[in-house]
C-alpha cells in the first residue's frame, strides 16, 4: 500500500489527511468519499508507475516489508492516526502484521464463509456486492498495508471502487488458501477510470459463470479460474461444476449429487480442522464413565517467578505545610472569604466560548445556601427529611460543573454525603437499574439536580418523574441558587476538623455489571488532597484544564477538590465540546497559559487526529499534563505520538505525567513534573507469553508478542505499597512476577457501603511474607489493577482485576485483545473504540468473546476476512483461541453515559440471545481443549461368566417376556379359526347386525358405520371386481390407496376373499402432489402390485396433470375404482390352505428415510389380533377410539384388523379432520363415553398446543374424560414424556386420570411389542391389570458409554425415561450387544430382540437382500442360549425389574427404550442420541421451536428452526454452541437457522433426520443462515 509515511508528502496534505481520517472513523463522510478525497490529495506525490508495456505481474515499488529485524522503525511514531491512539503503538501493528505473515507461512487458514439468505444481508445498494471473485483481481504481493489505503494502478486516479478490489494479496491467501495467479488481466494499466470495470469484464470473459439463488460464495478455492457468481437473475453463459476445494463432488445415498456449495464448505472445515492445532488428545482412556474433562497440566516449560521477594515500597513523607486548612470546607471557607473574586472554575459552551466563571466567593455563599436549604427546607421542622450523615444523589449533567460543585460543597457543608451518580436519560438506560440499586442500599431519597437536567428528564403525563426501573422513591430536588431561599443572617455551617464521617460515596462499576458505593472519609478527602498538591506540586491560583468527568476519579479529584484546597482556577471542558472540537482543551491550555491539564489518552488521541497546521499553538505553558488512563498498558503509544507532534510546539517531554488510580484507592500513583528532561521515563518491553503466566519477563524487541508499558511514577506521598498474588491469601509477590498493587494509606476508601463482607476483602488486607509474617499491622486497600515495582520505585501497570480472563490457566487481559484487535486494519470495517471484549464460562473455562461494531459499509466478504484475520492475530500474538467473534451493526451496543461500551451489559446480551449480530463466526474447535478423553469400547462379558449361571458381575441377565399365550384360557370363539378372513364370515353369520366401525367427520356426527354383514357383503363384491376386472390370481399383490376410513377396511377384507394381498398406502396429498405421489410410486413399485384400488375422487388425482408432472403416470399398474361394484355376487370365496402363507405386507418409511415392506403371514396376524384381545381385554360390547393413521404399524392393524377379530365396535377418526377441529377426538371419546382410546403424537401435540388455552370453554361445552381409563400413544421411538406430562397435566381438569396415558412400543420385524393399557379405581380388581408406567432418572454420562445407571430426580446430566408400555402376551424379549450378539446384564444399554408368534416372517424387498434378512428376522445369541431365534428391533433399551407385581403376583419387567441404532450417533468413542441434544437445544433460546441434529463427516450438524425475526438468527449460533458444549461435551461443527416447518416431519410425528440432511447437503433447506464452526 502507498503507505504516505514513505512518501515526502508536504505538511498541509498531511494535516488534511489527518482531517480527513477524523472525519472517517467520526462518521461525518463515507468511505467512498474519503477514498476520491485522498486520492485528489496525495495523487501528484505518488512515484509514476512503469511503461504500460511492462509484465504486470512485477510488483510496483512498494513499501519494504516490515519484519521484526528492523528495530530502527519501532522507534518512529507516525502523526497520522488511522486507528484507535489509545490502543495502538506501531510496534503492535507491526508486530500483528508480522503474526499474520507468520500465519500465512504456518499453513493456509481456509475458513468457510457462513451462507446468509439475502434478505439478512443488509446492504446499503445492490453495488455493494463484490462478487467474490474481486479479491483476487489484481493483487499486488505485499506484506504491509497496515492502512490498506488501495495502492495506485498507472497513472490514472484510482476508482473509488479500485480500493475495494485491492485488498491485500496475502491475507486473501490465508484466508482462502489460494495461490493467486500473478497474471491478473493487464487491462488494469490504462489510464482512466475504467480500470476497474474493465478489468472485471476481462474476467469475466475468461471464468465460467455460475447462476446461484443464494449471496456469492468466497469459500470456494478453485486455482485454475476466478469463479464470479452473479446475483440472480443473471443470464448464464455456461454451467460447469467447480470443484470445491479437495471435495469432489459429493453423492447422498441415493446416488443424487449434492450441490457443491454446502457439502464443500463443510468440506472446507472438516479440511481445516485436520490440520494439527492443538496438542494431541493422550492415547489412554479412562474406563469410568465419570467423564473427565481434560485437566490443564502446568507446561513444565512455562517461566516461572524466579526473583527475590519484594519489599514494601514507602512513598516520601506527607510535608507539614504550617497553613494547611484542617478540612477542605475550611478551605472553601478562607479562600472565599479572602479572596471572593479569584475565579474557582470556568465553564464553556459547545463553541469553546466561556459560558459562567464561579468566583470563590459565589461557591462559598452558594454552598451555604445549599447547605441550609437540605437541612431545613426539606421535610417539616419537627420532622427535617434530611440529617447529618444522611446519603444525597447527585444528579449533574456532564456540561454544568459550576451546579454540580456548588451541591458538593453544599453537601459537604451541611455534614450530608453526596453520591454523585450520570444522569439517567431514558427509564431502561444501560446499567442506570444497578445504580438504583445503589441508591436504595445507600437510603437515598432525595437527589440534587440543576433545573435543565430536571427539566430534560423524562416525565409522566402529570408532569411528574417516573421512578426509574430498580431506583428508589426519590424526592427530585434542584439546588440552583435562583430556586431556593436565602439562609436567615445568623445561621452558618458548623465547620469541623477532618474527621472519620464519610464524606462523599464514588460509585463504582464492576466486571459483572453490578455498582458499589466506595466510601470515603473526610480525613482521607483531606489526606489524598495534600498528596495530590505535594506530588503534582500544586500552587495557589494555578490554572488547570479539565477534560475529565467531574463526578468522579481523577477529574474529581483533581478538578473539583484539589483545585478548591490551593485556590486553582478550573477551565472544565464537556466532553460534548471535545466531540465538535477535538482541539478545545489544547486552545485553552493556549489561551489561558494553563500550567496543568488532565485528560485521557482519548483526547490527546482526538487532539492528534485533529490537529491542523495552528500557528498560535504554544503549549510551553504546560509543567503538567496529568494523563488519567495512562496506567492503560496502550496509553504509551498515545502519549509517545502527542509529544512527537507537539514538541514542537513548546511541549516538554518531562510534562506527561502518566497515573494510576482506582476508585477504591484513590491515587495510586503518578509520575511527578520534574525540571530534569534528561532523566527518560521508565519504559518495559515485557514478553506477552511471561505476562500470561503472571511473569515479568523484558524481552528483546525481536519478539513479535510484546507489550511495552510506560511507568506511572513512584508511590503516592505517606503511603505505603506492595505487590501481592492476585488469588488466594495476599502474599508478596517476587520482584519479577505480576500481581495486585495494594496501598496502605489514610488517603483511600474505606468500606463499599453496606457490604461488609467484601469490604473486609477490599479494604481490609493484610499482605504477608513468604514465611506468613505480616509486612505492616494496617490494613491495605486492594487497587483492582496488576502490575509490579520496577527499578528506581517506578510502578508499571499491566492491568486491571476487571479486565482479566483466566483461559487455560494462563492470564490474559481484556485490553491487550483489544489492541491486537484494532491493529489488523480496523479502519475500514469497525469503529474504533467499539469493541468488547469478555469472557465466558463454558465447559469449566473462560472462553474469550470479541464483539466489534461494524461499519454499515463494510461488504459481507470484507467483514469476515477481518474476522478471520483477527482470529489469526490474537492467536499469533496472545497464543490463545477466540470462542467467539460477533460483528453488531453500528451503534447498538449499550453504551456508558460518556459513551464508552458498557461491557457488562453486552455480555448479559450476548447471554441472553439478544445482541443481534450480523456477523458471527465461533471456533470452538480450536478452543475448547478440555474435552473428556475419547472412549474406548470395552470386552463384553464372555461365555464362561454365563455358564456360571445368569450373573454377570452381580447383575442378572437382561430379559423379560409377557403372558404365556398357550397357557391362558379364554373364551375365544375366533381362535377356532386360522383366517381373518374366517372371523369375519362367522361374525357375519353369528352376528349379522353388531356395528363394528363407526367413522366420524371433523364435525363429530357420524360420516358412515360398518355391521359385519355390511363388512361382509362389501368385501364379496369387491372380491368379484377384483376377479372379473383384474383377472387376477391367488396370492397377486394390490395396493389400496384410500383416505382413512371405512372403504380401505372393505378392500382389505375383499382383497382377503379373493385370496390377494394387500397392501395399505397413504394416498397422495392434493396440496403437495410432487413430494408425496413420488413415494406412493415407489411403494407401488417396490411391493410389485399387480393392480391398485382406490376412489374415484384418488383416481382422477392419479391422472391429473400435476401427477403426471411428479412421475411417470404410463407405468402406473391398473387403476381399479371401488365406487362402481358389481351387483353380483362371487362364485366362490377364496379359502387359504396354509396359515404360513402371506396375509398382508405393511410398508413405511423410518425415521432414517428407509422405505422398508414386511411380510405378515396370517398365523402372524392371527396371534396378533389375539395378543392386543388378551392385553386390553377387548369384547363385542366394548368400544374403542381410535385416531390413528390407518396405513402400517400398530395403527393399521387397531384401525382394520382388531374390531373384526374381537367384535369390539372401533370408532375411527382420522388424524387429518383434527386439523379442521382440533377438539374431535376428545370429544368424541367423551360422546361415546369410550374407555379405551389410541391415538399418536403427533395427534396428542396438536391437542396440547391447540387446545391449551380452550380447556373452560371445552368443560361449558359437557366434554368429560372421566371414563377413560386407557390413551394408549401408539409410536416406534422413546416415549415422549414431556408432552405426555403436559397432556394429562392439560386435561387433568376435564376429568382425564393422570395414570390414564400410557405408550406402546412396535418396530419393523414385530409391530407391537408393548401395550400398556391401564386399569384404574374399580376396574383394576376385575381384569389382568398392569402396573403404572414408571419414570426412571439415568446418567446421561453413562448412557453414551452404553451403560444404565439411575439416579435422582433433578441430579445433573439426568434424564427421565417413562417404561414403553407391558410386554404383550406371548412376547419374549432380551437385550443383546448389537456388535458381539452377546446377552447384556440389566445395567448395559443394547439392542432390544424379540420372539413372539407376531414377529413378521421378513422384509419384502425387490433386491431380496437375504443378509440383511437373516440377520434381522433370524438372529441367534453368540452364547447363552444358542437355540432360540429373535428378530433384532433396532432399537437400543434397556430393562429394569420394578418393584411392581401384576394380577398373577408375577414381578413386572419395565422395558425401557432409548433410541433406534440408526439415528444414534457416534462421537468421539461415545453414542449419542439425537433427541437429547436437540432437547437441550430447544430450551436455550425462546425462539427456536424445533431442532434436529445430525453428523456429517464425524461433524455434529444442528438445525434450529427459528420462530421470529430473521435478526435473531445470528443469536443462536453462541448459545446452541454453548449448550451442547456444556451439557453434552460435544462441539458442534455446523448450525444451520431455518424457517419454521423445514424440519420434515412423518405421519407419525417423527423427525425425518436424514431427509433433512440429504436436503442439506444438495442445498435445498433455503436457510437463513449457516454458520461453520471453527
Amino acid at each position: 500500500m502507498a503507505d504516505r509515511d514513505t512518501l515526502p508528502l508536504p505538511l498541509e496534505v498531511r494535516t488534511r489527511l489527518a482531517e480527513l481520517e477524523l472525519e472517517l472513523s467520526e462518521g461525518d463522510i463515507t468511505q467512498k468519499g474519503y477514498e476520491k478525497k485522498r486520492s485528489k490529495l496525495i495523487g501528484a506525490f505518488l512515484p509514476q508507475a512503469p511503461g504500460k508495456g511492462m509484465d504486470p505481474s512485477v510488483p510496483h515499488e512498494r513499501r519494504t516489508p516490515v519484519t521484526p529485524g528492523s528495530s530502527s522503525r519501532y522507534h518512529r511514531r507516525r502523526s497520522s492516526g488511522s486507528r484507535d491512539e489509545r490502543y495502538r503503538s506501531d510496534v503492535h501493528t507491526e508486530a500483528v502484521q508480522a503474526a499474520l505473515a507468520k500465519q500465512k507461512e504456518r499453513g493456509k487458514m481456509a475458513v468457510p464463509m457462513p451462507s446468509k439468505r439475502r434478505s439478512l444481508v443488509v446492504q446499503s445498494s445492490m453495488d455493494a456486492y463484490t462478487p467474490p471473485g474481486e479479491e483476487h483481481i489484481g493483487l499486488q504481493d505485499t506484506s504491509s498495508g497496515s492502512e490498506g489505503e488501495g495502492s495506485m494502478q498507472g497513472e490514472g486516479t484510482p476508482t473509488s471502487s479500485q480500493s475495494s478490489i485491492n485488498m491485500e494479496n496475502w491475507i486473501s491467501r490465508a484466508i482462502h488458501g489460494s495461490t493467486t495467479s500473478s497474471t491478473t488481466s493487464s487491462s488494469s494499466t490504462q489510464s482512466g477510470g475504467s480500470g476497474a470495470a474493465s478489468r472485471l469484464a476481462d474476467v469475466m470473459g475468461q471464468t465460467h459463470l455460475e447462476n446461484h439463488s443464494a449471496p456469492p460464495d468466497v469459500t470456494s478455492y478453485t486455482t485454475d479460474s476466478i469463479q464470479v457468481e452473479r446475483p440472480q437473475g443473471s443470464t448464464t453463459t455456461s454451467r460447469s461444476t467447480p470443484k470445491y476445494g479437495n471435495a469432489e463432488l459429493m453423492e447422498t445415498g441415493d446416488g443424487v449429487p449434492v450441490g457443491g456449495r454446502v457439502s464443500a464448505k463443510i468440506q472446507q472445515l472438516v479440511n481445516t480442522l485436520k490440520r494439527p492445532k492443538r496438542p494431541p488428545l493422550r492415547e489412554f482412556f479412562v474406563d469410568d464413565f465419570e467423564e473427565l474433562l481434560e485437566v490443564q497440566q502446568p507446561d513444565p516449560n512455562q517461566p516461572k517467578a524466579e526473583g527475590a521477594q519484594m519489599l514494601a515500597m514507602r512513598g516520601e513523607q506527607l510535608g507539614v505545610v504550617t497553613n494547611w486548612p484542617l478540612s477542605l470546607e475550611a478551605a472553601l471557607q478562607r479562600w472565599g472569604t479572602i479572596s471572593p473574586k479569584a475565579p474557582c472554575l470556568t465553564t464553556m459552551d459547545t463553541n469553546g466560548k466561556p459560558l459562567y466563571i464561579l468566583t470563590y466567593g459565589k461557591l462559598w455563599t452558594r454552598s451555604i445556601k445549599v447547605a441550609y436549604n437540605i437541612l431545613h427546607k426539606l421535610g417539616s421542622k419537627q420532622e427535617p427529611m434530611l440529617r447529618p450523615g444522611d446519603r444525597v444523589a447527585l444528579v449533574f449533567p456532564n456540561n454544568d460543573p459550576a451546579a454540580f460543585m456548588v451541591a458538593f460543597y453544599g453537601c459537604l457543608l451541611a455534614e450530608v454525603v453526596p453520591v454523585p451518580i450520570e444522569v439517567p436519560l431514558t427509564r431502561k438506560d444501560a446499567g442506570s437499574q444497578q445504580i438504583g440499586f445503589l441508591l436504595g442500599s445507600c437510603g437515598v431519597t432525595v437527589a440534587l439536580t440543576s433545573d435543565a437536567c430536571h427539566k430534560g428528564l423524562p416525565k409522566s403525563p402529570t408532569g411528574e418523574i417516573p421512578q426509574f426501573k430498580g431506583w428508589p422513591k426519590l424526592l427530585w430536588f434542584v439546588s440552583e441558587s435562583k430556586h431556593i431561599s436565602k439562609p436567615p443572617r445568623d445561621w452558618f455551617p458548623h465547620i469541623k476538623d477532618a474527621n472519620n464521617e464519610t464524606a462523599y460515596i464514588e460509585y463504582k462499576t464492576c466486571k459483572d455489571g453490578s455498582v458499589l458505593g466506595v466510601t470515603v472519609m473526610r480525613i482521607a478527602l483531606l489526606t489524598h488532597c495534600q498528596a495530590l498538591t505535594q506530588s503534582c506540586g500544586y500552587t495557589e491560583a494555578e490554572t488547570i484544564v479539565n477534560v475529565l468527568d467531574f463526578k468522579k476519579d481523577v477529574g474529581l479529584w483533581h478538578g473539583i477538590l484539589t483545585s478548591v484546597m490551593n485556590m486553582m482556577h478550573v477551565i472544565s471542558i464537556p466532553y460534548s465540546l471535545m466531540k465538535v472540537n477535538p482541539l478545545s482543551w489544547i486552545q485553552k491550555v493556549c489561551q489561558y497559559k494553563a500550567k496543568v491539564a488532565c485528560v485521557k489518552s482519548r483526547d490527546m488521541h482526538w487532539a492528534l487526529v485533529a490537529h491542523r497546521d495552528q500557528r498560535d499553538i504554544n503549549l510551553s505553558s504546560l509543567r503538567m499534563l496529568v494523563v488519567a488512563d495512562g496506567a492503560n498498558p496502550w496509553s504509551v503509544s498515545s502519549c509517545d505520538a502527542f509529544l512527537n507532534v507537539f514538541q514542537s510546539k513548546g511541549l516538554k517531554p518531562e510534562v506527561i505525567c502518566p497515573c494510576a488510580s482506582s476508585p477504591e484507592a484513590l491515587t495510586v500513583a503518578i509520575r511527578r513534573p520534574t525540571d530534569d528532561s534528561n532523566q527518560p521515563p521508565g519504559r518495559g518491553v515485557l514478553s506477552m507469553q511471561g505476562l500470561s503466566h503472571g511473569v515479568i519477563r523484558v524481552d528483546s524487541e525481536e519478539k513479535l508478542s510484546v507489550l511495552t508499558l510506560q511507568d506511572v511514577g513512584t508511590v503516592m506521598p505517606g503511603a505505603l505499597m506492595c505487590v501481592v498474588k492476585p488469588d488466594g491469601v495476599p502474599q508478596l509477590c517476587k520482584t519479577d512476577e505480576i500481581g495486585e498493587l495494594c496501598v496502605g494509606s489514610i488517603a483511600t476508601g474505606t468500606s463499599y457501603y453496606g457490604l461488609s463482607g467484601m469490604t473486609k476483602n477490599t479494604f481490609e488486607v493484610f499482605p504477608m511474607n513468604s514465611v506468613g509474617a505480616l509486612i505492616s499491622e494496617y490494613p491495605f486497600t486492594r487497587t483492582g489493577l496488576l502490575g509490579f515495582v520496577g527499578p528506581g520505585g517506578l510502578c508499571f501497570i499491566a492491568g486491571k482485576m476487571d479486565g482479566l480472563m483466566v483461559v487455560g490457566g494462563r492470564r490474559h487481559n481484556a485490553d491487550d485483545i483489544v489492541a491486537t484487535a484494532l491493529a489488523v486494519e480496523p479502519m475500514k470495517f469497525v469503529y474504533r473504540g467499539r469493541i468488547a471484549v469478555f469472557s465466558i464460562s463454558v465447559l469449566h473455562d473462560e472462553r474469550i468473546v470479541v464483539v466489534a461494531e461494524q461499519r454499515p459499509d463494510s461488504t459481507e466478504e470484507d467483514s469476515f476476512q477481518w474476522m478471520s484475520r483477527v482470529l489469526q492475530a490474537i492467536d499469533g500474538i496472545h497464543q490463545v483461541g477466540v470462542y467467539c467473534l460477533a460483528l453488531v451493526p453500528s451503534n447498538t451496543l449499550p453504551k456508558t453515559p460518556l459513551g464508552g461500551i458498557h461491557l457488562s451489559e453486552s455480555k448479559q446480551l450476548f447471554l441472553e440471545g439478544s445482541l443481534h449480530p450480523c456477523n458471527v463466526l465461533m471456533c470452538p474447535h480450536t478452543c475448547v481443549t478440555n474435552l473428556p478423553k475419547p472412549r474406548q469400547k470395552q470386552p463384553e462379558i464372555g461365555p464362561a461368566s454365563v455358564m456360571v449361571g445368569n450373573l454377570v458381575s452381580g447383575k442378572r441377565i437382561a430379559q423379560a417376556s409377557g403372558r404365556d399365550l398357550g397357557q391362558m384360557e379364554d373364551n375365544d370363539q375366533a381362535r377356532k379359526f386360522l383366517f381373518l378372513s374366517e372371523v369375519l364370515q362367522w361374525r357375519a353369520q353369528t352376528t349379522p347386525d353388531h356395528v363394528l366401525y363407526t367413522l366420524l367427520n371433523c364435525r363429530g356426527t357420524i360420516a358412515s358405520s360398518l355391521t359385519c354383514v355390511q363388512l361382509h357383503k362389501r368385501a364379496e363384491k369387491i372380491a368379484t371386481m377384483l376377479a372379473e376386472r383384474g383377472h387376477l390370481q391367488d396370492g397377486e399383490h394390490i395396493a389400496l390407496v384410500y383416505p382413512p376410513g371405512i372403504d380401505l377396511i372393505a378392500a382389505f377384507y375383499g382383497c382377503l376373499y379373493a385370496g390377494c394381498v394387500p397392501i395399505t398406502v397413504r394416498p397422495p396429498h392434493p396440496q403437495n402432489i410432487a413430494t408425496t405421489l413420488p413415494t406412493v410410486k415407489m411403494i407401488v413399485e417396490v411391493s410389485r402390485s399387480a393392480c391398485m384400488m382406490t376412489t374415484a375422487g384418488i383416481c382422477k388425482l392419479l391422472r391429473s396433470k400435476e401427477a403426471s408432472a411428479a412421475v411417470d403416470v404410463r407405468s402406473w399398474p391398473p387403476v381399479l375404482d371401488t365406487d362402481d361394484l358389481p351387483r353380483k355376487k362371487p362364485p366362490l370365496l377364496y379359502k387359504p390352505s396354509n396359515p404360513d402363507t402371506l396375509a398382508y405386507l405393511d410398508f413405511s418409511v423410518s425415521t432414517t428415510g428407509m422405505l422398508a415392506g414386511v411380510k405378515m403371514s396370517h398365523t402372524a396376524t392371527s396371534a396378533f389380533c389375539r395378543s392386543i384381545k388378551l392385553q386390553c381385554e377387548l369384547y363385542p360390547s366394548r368400544e374403542v377410539a381410535i385416531c390413528l393413521d390407518p396405513y402400517c404399524g400398530l395403527g393399521f392393524v387397531l384401525w382394520c384388523l382388531c374390531s373384526v377379530y374381537s367384535g369390539h365396535q372401533s370408532i375411527l377418526i382420522p388424524p387429518s379432520e383434527l386439523e379442521v377441529n382440533p377438539a374431535l377426538w376428545l370429544l368424541a371419546v367423551s360422546q361415546y363415553k369410550v374407555r379405551d382410546t389410541f391415538c399418536s403424537y403427533s395427534v396428542m401435540e396438536l391437542c396440547t398446543k391447540g387446545l391449551g388455552l380452550q380447556t373452560e370453554s371445552l368443560k361449558s361445552r359437557g366434554l368429560d374424560l372421566s371414563r377413560v381409563r386407557t390413551c394408549v400413544v401408539v409410536a416406534e421411538e422413546r416415549p415422549r414424556i414431556a408432552l405426555t406430562q403436559s397432556f394429562s397435566k392439560l386435561f387433568k381438569d376435564l376429568g382425564l386420570h393422570p395414570r390414564a396415558v400410557s405408550t406402546s412400543f412396535g418396530c419393523r420385524v414385530n409391530l407391537a411389542v408393548c401395550l400398556q393399557p391401564h386399569r384404574l379405581g374399580k376396574l383394576a380388581d376385575q381384569g389382568t391389570s398392569g402396573p403404572d408406567p414408571t419414570t426412571v432418572y439415568v446418567d446421561m454420562r453413562a448412557l453414551r458409554h452404553d451403560r444404565v445407571r439411575l439416579v435422582e430426580r433433578g441430579s445433573p446430566h439426568s434424564l427421565p425415561l417413562m417404561e414403553s408400555g407391558k410386554i404383550l402376551p406371548g412376547v419374549r424379549i432380551i437385550i443383546a450387544n448389537p456388535e458381539t450378539k452377546g446377552p447384556l446384564g440389566d445395567s448395559h444399554l443394547g439392542e432390544i430382540w424379540v420372539c413372539s408368534g407376531h414377529n413378521a416372517s421378513g422384509y419384502f424387498t425387490v433386491y431380496g437382500d437375504e443378509a440383511l434378512q437373516s440377520d434381522h428376522f433370524t438372529s441367534r445369541l453368540s452364547f447363552g442360549d444358542t437355540q432360540t431365534i429373535w428378530a433384532r428391533t433396532g432399537y437400543l433399551g434397556f430393562l429394569r425389574r420394578t418393584e411392581l407385581t401384576d394380577a398373577s403376583g408375577e414381578r413386572h419387567d419395565a422395558l425401557y427404550v432409548v433410541g433406534a441404532l440408526d439415528e444414534a450417533m457416534e462421537l468421539r468413542g461415545m453414542r449419542y442420541h439425537p433427541i437429547d441434544i436437540e432437547t437441550s437445544v430447544i430450551r436455550t433460546h425462546k425462539s427456536i421451536t424445533e431442532c434436529a441434529v445430525f453428523t456429517w463427516t464425524n461433524l455434529l450438524v444442528v438445525v434450529v428452526e427459528l420462530d421470529g425475526s430473521e435478526q435473531e438468527a445470528l443469536d443462536l449460533v453462541p448459545l446452541v454452541t454453548n449448550v451442547v458444549l456444556e451439557e453434552h461435551y460435544l462441539i458442534v461443527g455446523v448450525v444451520v437457522v431455518v424457517d419454521i416447518g423445514v424440519i420434515p416431519i412423518n405421519s407419525r410425528g417423527e423427525k425425518q433426520r436424514m431427509h433433512l440432511r440429504d436436503g442439506f447437503l444438495a442445498d435445498q433447506l433455503d436457510p437463513i443462515y449457516v454458520a461453520y464452526n471453527m
